[in-house]
């Protein structure tokens, strides 16, 4: 038996989560980034992550050709920029923000709790997602709270 949509849907929303903002460069040089709750980590030796993408999201192509992709933790106060990357790809999506850029050329964005620069080391279809593996090569933290998704909306660790 199969649990039915709406449960599951509000089982997985009273799982707290961090929010990242995921980057990669497309196979035209075009910077792209989307928001993502969906990330995990994987092992620590190697050090690997993962991140878990809809087949129907805009980046979904660039970021299966890509070999590397960069992964944003956001902070708390970061809420605005999570919606701004929630919505539909725009070629503007970057504009006016402030960013560096990696070693493997993808966008790291300032003010984040922690970025991370990953080589993307196996994908795995799963149902209408796609699981890509990553295996961190570059990594920065900061002494910040984290932004957090729960329940449908966004929420702030206070401890």
């Amino acid at each position: 038996m199969t649990v039915d949509l709406d449960t599951f849907r509000s089982v997985l929303g009273r799982f707290a989560s961090g929010v990242t903002v995921i980057t990669v460069v497309d196979a035209g040089g075009r910077d792209m980034g989307m928001t993502v709750s969906a990330f995990a980590s994987v092992s620590l030796e190697p050090p690997l992550v993962s991140v878990c993408i809809d087949h129907a999201a805009s980046m979904y192509a660039a970021l299966r050709d890509a070999e590397q992709f960069g992964v944003n933790i956001l902070a708390s106060e970061q809420e605005a920029l999570s919606r701004r990357f929630s919505g539909v790809e725009s070629a503007h999506r970057f504009d006016g923000l402030g960013y560096e850029r990696g070693e493997s050329g993808v966008v790291l964005l300032d003010d984040v709790v922690a970025h991370m620069e990953c080589e993307r080391v196996a994908q795995h279809e799963a149902g209408d997602h796609t699981l890509f593996i990553g295996q961190v090569e570059r990594a920065i933290v900061r002494d910040a709270r984290p932004l957090l998704y729960y329940r449908g909306g966004y929420a702030r660790l206070e401890r």
